[in-house]
């Protein structure tokens, strides 16, 4: 094989498309079950939890890898469309080995992917899937299960309830008199999500609740908020909150009709937590991409800052390590283990409407704790990815742009983990020079390694 199957989110490609076709599908669950054989000292079946977001191919990719897990051996309890961290529950709440969730998160809805739990509902271990990587590239030596040995299949129709419950009583808020806007990017929210604020008292004004498989993402939900931005002023909600296609991402807009992203989500968590001496450690853990901004926020509450490369994953690894009990990302990316090991965008916009409940102040009003610098962001396409220190000329003009910026911003350029993209990213007094110093940076990697 000549690249890596599992990137930083699994595994993620084109649907139907090599290497995320059925066969491989079939292939992943197969070794992931003699994985968990052969890691845990299991005498009964493996039970697995299988569920997935609303594009075209989920059930393509979803019956290949039912397949495969049942001709192990393998029990599979199958929950439909449910968010990702409602997938991740179900595993710890049904006891299960592991657990698959089948989405792209918030690419095209061309794109899928294949992602897998531990049984404690966090990332699955990363020489676990190194072991799974080399048995798909060898011979197929999985246990092929006969007769009475073929694993069940359960259709779990209770997850949905199941999550619904569970968010209601993380956060149990009065939210009478309250008017929500929520953009559920024709995702696997679209259900959920106006369940649980109707639950808990709220007027819901939902859009992009429609999914056909193809309009997934598409100009709507956390990487398009201005349609719920609109919205929110039409109908003059106090709040707004968007989901991306799999529901691990938040990204608010307020009532005045300003979007409030993960820096913002931080920033207004971190400080309060503190206040209520409810922080772990007086410690948040984000990435190199949030906002200096945060930084400024948080250190003026006496709040430490630890940072990560870009990922959830990375930020969770560092939250367990530092034992921290809130952490996330600019993207919407939040994480409150103390109610869910992984990020979960219902659950983070239930966090935030408790700060404005306890505070007694609307989101616009709690916002004003962070100033925003000005960032830039550049994607440039990429035919191939090699070391971002080996193209030619650019760490030359890196310098020279930081030199100019005289510690007030910063420059970070990276790979996609999850698309062919190189990002660059600039940070400023002055939006408009960065902007210009990010289109230059952007045209030496376009004309070295552009697709």
């Amino acid at each position: 094989m000549s690249q890596r199957l599992f990137g930083t989110d699994g595994i993620r490609g084109v649907a139907n498309e090599p290497p995320l076709t059925p066969d491989l599908a079939y292939r992943v669950g197969r070794e992931l079950v003699a994985t968990l054989l052969g890691q845990q000292n299991h005498d009964g079946r493996i039970r697995l939890v299988i569920g997935r977001d609303t594009r075209r191919s989920g059930p393509l990719l979803e019956a290949a890898m039912v397949a495969g897990l049942l001709s192990a051996g393998a029990d599979c309890y199958t929950v439909g469309v449910l968010p990702t961290p409602g997938i991740a529950l179900m595993t710890r709440a049904l006891d299960a080995q592991g657990g698959i969730v089948l989405s792209a998160s918030h690419n095209p809805f061309e794109d899928n992917g294949i992602k897998l739990f531990s049984s404690e509902g966090t990332k699955f271990p990363d020489a676990w899937e190194a072991q799974i990587e080399a048995r798909v590239a060898a011979a197929d030596t999985a246990p092929r299960a006969r007769s009475a040995d073929i694993g069940r299949l359960i259709h779990y129709d209770r997850a949905e309830k199941y999550y619904v419950d569970f968010l209601t009583r993380c956060f149990p808020l009065d939210l009478a008199g309250l008017t929500v806007a929520i953009d559920c990017a024709h995702g696997a929210t679209f259900r959920v999500a106006p369940s649980v604020f109707r639950r808990l008292g709220a007027r819901v004004v939902a859009i992009s609740v429609q999914p056909d498989g193809t309009n997934i993402n598409a100009g709507c939900g956390a990487l398009h908020p201005e349609g719920l931005q609109k919205r929110l002023r039409a109908v003059r909600a106090d709040v707004g909150f968007a989901f991306d296609g799999d529901g691990d991402r938040l990204i608010s807009v307020d009532h005045i009709g300003e979007i409030r992203d993960g820096d913002y989500a931080l920033a207004i968590a971190g400080r309060h937590m503190a206040q209520q001496r409810r922080l772990k450690g007086n410690l948040v853990v984000t990435t190199v991409m949030a906002n200096l901004g945060l930084d400024e926020s948080l250190k003026a509450a006496g709040i430490r800052v630890v940072k990560t490369q870009v990922g959830d994953r990375y930020v969770h690894e560092e939250m367990l390590k530092s034992g921290a009990n809130l952490g996330g990302e600019q993207s919407g990316h939040l994480l409150f283990p103390d109610y869910m090991p992984t990020g979960d965008g219902i659950l983070s916009a239930l966090a935030l409407l408790s700060v404005v409940r306890e505070a007694g102040e609307p989101l616009a009003s709690l916002a004003t704790c962070m100033r925003k610098f000005p960032q830039v962001l550049v994607n440039v396409p990429v035919r191939s990815k090699p070391p971002i220190e080996s193209i030619d000329g650019l760490g030359a003009r890196v310098g020279v742009f930081e030199s100019e910026m005289n510690g007030i911003g910063r420059v970070l350029i990276r790979y996609s983990g999850t698309e062919a993209l190189a990002r660059v990213m600039i940070e400023g007094a002055d939006a408009a020079r960065i902007q210009a110093m990010a289109d230059e940076l952007a045209g030496v990697i376009r004309s070295q390694i552009g697709a």
